[in-house]
C-alpha cells in the first residue's frame, strides 16, 4: 500500500505515522528524542527512527514509504532542507534532508517548521478547514504563528513569517530573549499565565490549567491575571488581523484547554478592539498534539504529488 512516513519532532519526544493516500494513519509510533545526549544524538535518533518506520512500512504494508515529511522546532530553511537551529535541541545547521534521504535509500523529504506544519493540518483537516485564509495561533511555552493562503502555509521571504508572539504589545514591558521588551507571549502564553499565577498563588507549582480553575471559581487574583493576558493576546490579535485580514483565527496549545473560559471574554476583547476590521471568527484548535505528526504527512505527499506531476509521461 502506499504510503508515506510523518514525523513530528519535538523537544523531548517524537510522534510519528505511516500516513495513507486518503490521510488514514496506518501506523503510529512515539520515541524519546533524547536531547540530554547532545544535538548530534538527537539528529542520530531522528534518522533511526525514520529508518524504523521506513522498514515497518516494507514489512507490514508491501512496499517502504514513498516520501517523508518532517517537522521540526526553531528555524527552518525549508527550501534547502536545513534545519538551521533549535535552541531546545542545541542544533545548528543540520542538513536533515540530506541525511535522511541518505539514510533512506533516496526517498523523497520534505522539511517543515513545527508551528507552520501544524497549521498546515489545522488549516486542511483541522478548524480551519474551508477558510481561504487563516490564522493558527497556539498558546503553548511561547507564542508563534501560522499564515494560511488558500491551502497553504506562508513561510515569509527568510522563513520568519506568523512570529505573532514577538509583536510589542507593552512597550517598554517584560523582557523577552528575543531582546525586545513586552512581547505578547510574555503575557499571553501558557508559560506566562502559569508563572504570574504561581506568583500570586503562592505555590511554584502551579500552572496555566490551575489558574483556569481558578477563574471559574471566581479568585480575584486569577481572574486579573487572566484578563491581563486575554487583553494582551485581544492586543496581539488585532495588530495580526489588521495586516493579514484572516477569516479564521484558530487558536491552539495549552492555554485555549480552557475553553470558553478562554474563547468567551477573548471573543469579547477583540469585537471591542476592531474599528473598520471585520472580526474573523475565533475557534479552538481540532487536532491537539497529533497537528503537527499530521500536517508532516500533508507535507510528504504535497511533495509526492508535486514530483508526480512534474515527471514526463511515458
Amino acid at each position: 500500500m502506499r504510503h508515506v512516513i510523518a514525523l513530528d519532532v519535538g523537544g523531548t519526544g517524537m510522534k510519528a505515522a505511516l500516513v495513507g493516500a486518503d490521510g488514514a494513519l496506518l501506523h503510529r509510533a512515539r520515541r524519546a528524542t533524547g536531547r540530554e545526549r547532545g544535538p548530534e544524538a538527537v539528529v542520530e535518533t531522528i534518522l533511526d527512527f525514520a529508518a524504523d518506520l521506513r522498514a515497518h512500512g516494507a514489512q507490514h504494508l508491501g512496499t517502504p514509504a514513498s516520501a517523508v515529511g518532517v517537522a521540526v522546532p526553531g528555524i527552518v530553511d525549508a527550501d534547502r532542507g536545513i534545519a538551521a537551529y533549535a535552541a531546545n535541541l542545541g542544533w545548528r545547521d543540520v542538513p536533515l534532508r540530506d541525511l535522511l534521504r541518505a539514510r533512506l535509500s533516496g526517498t523523497p523529504v520534505a522539511l517543515g517548521h513545527d508551528v507552520r506544519t501544524g497549521g498546515l493540518a489545522e488549516g486542511r483537516i483541522g478548524a480551519g478547514r474551508g477558510a481561504d485564509r487563516f490564522l493558527f495561533v497556539p498558546l503553548g511555552t511561547g507564542i508563534a504563528g501560522a499564515i494560511g493562503i488558500d491551502g497553504r502555509v506562508e513561510a515569509g521571504a527568510h522563513g520568519n513569517a506568523g512570529e505573532i508572539g514577538h509583536i510589542v504589545v507593552r512597550p517598554g514591558g517584560i523582557p523577552c530573549p528575543c531582546g525586545q521588551r513586552g512581547c505578547l507571549e510574555r503575557y499571553a502564553s501558557a508559560a506566562a499565565v502559569g508563572q504570574a499565577w504561581a506568583e500570586a498563588a503562592g505555590d511554584p507549582g502551579a500552572d496555566a490549567a490551575d489558574c483556569a480553575k481558578a477563574v471559574m471559581s471566581g479568585d480575584p487574583n486569577a481572574v486579573r491575571i487572566w484578563r491581563e493576558a486575554v487583553d494582551a493576546l485581544a492586543d496581539g490579535l488585532v495588530t495580526a488581523l489588521t495586516l493579514l485580514d484572516p477569516r479564521t483565527i484558530v487558536i491552539g496549545g495549552g492555554l485555549a484547554e480552557a475553553g470558553e473560559t478562554l474563547f468567551t471574554p477573548l471573543r469579547d476583547a477583540v469585537r471591542q478592539r476592531v474599528t473598520f476590521q471585520n472580526p474573523p471568527s475565533i475557534v479552538p484548535a481540532a487536532l491537539g498534539d497529533t497537528a503537527g505528526c499530521l500536517g508532516a504527512g500533508l507535507l510528504a505527499w504535497d511533495l509526492l504529488n508535486s514530483t508526480d506531476s512534474t515527471e514526463e509521461p511515458t
